[in-house]
């Protein structure tokens, strides 16, 4: 007999929590010692709250939930996952009361909502992450969202003024909590040194964590290393490098250490792949140049 596309969902759901690092169990068979993160299926909340699809335990104490649901019904459905927040029972150990972390699945796609942030909202990410990665963000004072909205103003002599409006542009539309942002500057206005200070403030004043970096062809990821390399922050005698561990890959091995990694697209896109090393000669040939895969 078919699966039903629930049926579906929820056996894709559990193939992603468990390359995740969580360890997917039944309710009736619960050992919260078996790891830190234990994903726990059909757990019953307290009443008018339902059933979570999934309880999530961290270090034996809940901290979230998931929503399962079949193919191209997310929409729409935070209200319902939402509930799950509110419904653990009062006997039960959670680290945060509502449970911070809810998620919307349909097997494919993932929703988060961290409700932690200043004004949480669900947003689409790649995966469900890994339970040491919430364990990170409950030990944080603010969540990155809430220090990107306390960064200093822009105040470095070395600026050019349409760099600091630039500059200026990212952290509003960083503190309004927009997930696409774009700066378009002309040739030899000093993209990267830009690019650079913008990544500074952001480590400096949000602890914002690794920082990608992309580049069309390796030639111009050594460019860019060189121009972090060489970056002295306003408020710092040290440079960049000195403060933090840059990165740019000349393998697929990254650097757990680098709070910048410098890479090509293609590099990345092998990367992405799984694959283990990635030949440099084709990293000379412009991304944009090269046939599709």
């Amino acid at each position: 007999m078919p699966e039903s596309p629930e049926q579906k969902a929820r056996r894709e759901i559990d193939a992603k929590l468990t390359a995740a690092g969580w360890i997917v169990q039944d309710r009736d068979d619960l050992d919260l010692t078996a790891g830190r993160g234990i994903a726990v299926r059909n757990f019953s909340m307290k009443p008018g709250h339902g059933f979570a699809d999934y309880l999530l335990y961290l270090d034996r104490m809940a901290a979230g939930a998931v929503e399962a649901k079949p193919d191209g019904t997310l929409r729409g459905i935070e209200a319902q996952s939402a509930k799950y927040s509110h419904g653990l029972p009062d006997t039960l150990p959670a680290h945060r009361r509502p449970l911070p972390f809810v998620f919307e699945s349909n097997g494919t796609i993932v929703h988060f909502t961290n409700g932690l942030d200043p004004d949480p909202r669900s947003r689409e990410i790649f995966n469900f992450p890994r339970p040491e990665t919430l364990i990170a963000i409950l030990a944080q004072p603010q969540t990155l969202r809430a220090l990107l909205r306390q960064l200093p103003p822009v105040d470095d002599p070395k600026l050019w003024a349409v760099q600091g409006r630039a500059i200026g542009g990212l952290d509003t539309s960083l503190a309004r909590g927009d997930q696409r942002l774009l700066v378009k500057m002309t040739m030899g206005a000093g993209k990267t040194y830009t690019a650079v200070t913008a990544a500074y403030r952001y480590l400096r004043h949000a602890d914002s964590g690794p920082i990608l970096f992309l580049a069309d062809r390796r030639n111009l990821g050594k460019q860019a290393y060189d121009e972090f390399a060489s970056y002295q922050p306003p408020d710092d005698p040290r440079k960049f490098t000195d403060l933090y561990t840059v990165q740019h890959l000349t393998t697929n091995a990254i650097n757990p250490a680098a709070k910048v990694v410098i890479t090509t697209i293609q590099r990345l896109f092998s990367r992405l792949k799984g694959e283990p090393d990635f030949d440099p000669e084709d990293e000379e040939t412009s991304a944009w140049d090269q046939p599709a895969p």
